[in-house]
């Protein structure tokens, strides 16, 4: 209790102030991401404020900003739009079951992800690889990007338009002005947060000075959103009544949270992974899973769309000070007080001051020393960056990562199965050594193999491990078919300084092999990655 305590005082005035930066930042958004979705933007609004409250409090990474994404959003609409279809196609239709779908699969979304914090799957994330981190930041960077410059469009006749003329070049200058304040105020002083001061000073200028320019008001009435406007989270405890519409479309709803959870919790984690390296801190990925997953089980049961970890309001916070739980509760609190209070203002908040915000997270989130090491590391590691920021623009983020992580995984296992060597040499007495070196595993065994010459060797034979290490099933199985082939052209054979659990397990499937093994006070000691295999071969 005294850490939780601590955690929310240690850092006040920066929290409070990054927070309220954040806020306003979540509010186009999470807007924006309702419309991708297709669902009304307080929708989006109530996932953020949930997501947001309930992390920060509870989650395992302070100053991590949690609330609705694009990348959970995209995955939303086949299964909103399947169950608009179904509603309207109902005796007495009815026009947004595709969100009442979306509230029962948030449900199963929260367990999925507790659940996964609870079997400690969280830890895993610090297996991902470096270059799967540096693509996965680029990528989502480059995403960033692209996804502001849909603000430079306006609606023309129902059409998606560019800006041109005098509202292209007013739009210019206030992002670049955004841009400017927050690249200079941190060089005169710390004590205001850069980007909050930037988004006043602008809309001060848009307000006062009457310029017409696109707003977040604008921006909401424009995707067909009624305005900002809106009470408190209601209980939608009418989503159960609408159960028995599922049937027949389990397998959507099923698949689509296996999905969503998917990619909500290697966003976070990721996230998480990102923000301990700028704070030099660590999170816990099990904690956060947990935390994510009650979160989306509330947006579901109060009318939120969900979401997850964001990194680009991550990156704002923690670049404008906000380190403690207090950051991300101030701006899940700001946001429902805009929710409730605040709309008129903050509907005058000019888009350009926010995308200004957007393109510094941008620069800042982007790792340019990528291009100064592409080529100075390994060939196979820099076309995992590469292809990692690629699928992430191409696709989404979870996939890039998984893909990321696979050829990764795959490079790793064809380098080390071409480690294997074996160095041979003679004991007095005429028996030869063979001297084992390197990893035997899955990926290895075949040269392994490919070592021992059963026909010409001589009639004494010592396998000695103590430079190698036998790591999983595969490498068991190994061991015991060259050691049969000796045994069975009636040769002798030795295999020595190899793990206890290897021995046991060769025993366990051959008996024989008790009278082989040589044990010694210098065995080493590690696990095989086996399943335990009864049956006698």
């Amino acid at each position: 209790m005294k850490r939780i305590f601590r955690n929310f005082t240690f850092n006040p005035k920066d929290d409070i102030l990054s927070g309220l930066t954040v806020a306003l930042a979540l509010v186009p958004e999470a807007v924006a991401f309702s419309f991708v979705a297709g669902v009304d933007p307080l929708v989006g609004l109530y996932g953020a404020f949930i997501m947001g409250i309930i992390t920060s409090l509870f989650g395992g990474r302070p100053g991590m900003i949690s609330g609705a994404t694009g990348a959970m959003a995209v995955v939303m609409v086949h299964m909103i739009q399947k169950g608009n279809e179904v509603g309207a196609g109902l005796a007495e239709p009815m026009s947004n079951l595709g969100l009442q779908w979306l509230l029962i699969t948030l449900l199963f979304v929260g367990v999925i992800q507790i659940v996964a914090g609870i079997f400690k799957l969280g830890k895993f994330v610090r297996l991902i690889p470096h270059p799967v981190m540096m693509g996965f930041v680029n990528g989502l960077a480059i995403v960033i990007f692209l996804s502001q410059l849909g603000l430079f469009k306006e609606t023309i006749d129902g059409q998606q338009q560019w800006l041109q003329g005098i509202e292209l070049y007013i739009m210019l200058g206030l992002v670049g002005l955004t841009m400017a304040l927050m690249y200079g105020l941190p060089k005169l002083t710390k004590m205001i947060p850069a980007a909050l001061t930037a988004i006043i000073v602008v809309a001060a200028i848009t307000i006062f000075g009457d310029v017409d320019v696109s707003t977040v008001g604008s921006f909401i009435r424009e995707g067909g959103g009624e305005g900002l406007q809106g009470g408190l989270p209601a209980f939608q405890g009418q989503i159960f009544g609408f159960i028995d519409t599922l049937d027949g479309h389990w397998g959507l709803i099923i698949s689509t949270a296996f999905i969503l959870a998917a990619v909500g919790l290697i966003e976070s984690l990721m996230t998480l992974n990102l923000v301990d390296e700028l704070t030099e801190t660590r999170g816990s990925g099990n904690r956060e899973c947990i935390a994510q997953g009650s979160a989306n089980i509330l947006s579901g049961l109060f009318g939120g769309m969900g979401g997850c970890a964001m990194i680009g309001q991550s990156l704002i916070n923690v670049n404008a000070g906000g380190r403690g739980r207090l950051s991300g509760a101030t701006a899940a609190i700001a946001l429902l007080c805009f929710i409730l209070f605040g709309a008129p203002l903050i509907e005058q908040i000019p888009i350009a001051a926010l995308v200004g915000v957007m393109f510094m997270v941008v620069i800042g989130t982007f790792a340019w020393s990528s291009f100064r090491i592409l080529n100075k590391i390994p060939m196979a590691d820099a076309i995992v960056l590469v292809a990692v920021s690629a699928i992430t623009v191409w696709q989404d983020l979870a996939i890039a990562v998984i893909a990321g992580v696979i050829i990764s995984a795959l490079v790793f296992a064809w380098n080390n199965a071409t480690m294997i060597r074996a160095r041979k040499r003679f004991k007095p007495d005429g028996t030869k050594v063979y001297e084992i070196w390197g990893p035997l595993f899955f990926g290895s065994i075949q040269n392994f193999v490919s070592k021992f010459d059963v026909t010409t060797d001589p009639d004494n034979i010592e396998i000695d491990f103590m430079e190698s290490r036998v790591s999983d099933h595969s490498a068991i199985e190994a061991l015991r078919t060259i050691g049969n082939k000796y045994l069975d052209s009636g040769k002798g054979i030795k295999l020595t300084h190899l793990s206890p659990e290897c021995i046991d397990l060769l025993v366990k499937r051959n008996p024989e092999f008790e009278t082989v093994i040589e044990r010694s006070i210098d065995d080493p000691r590690y696990h095989v990655v086996t399943d335990l295999m009864d049956a006698e071969v």
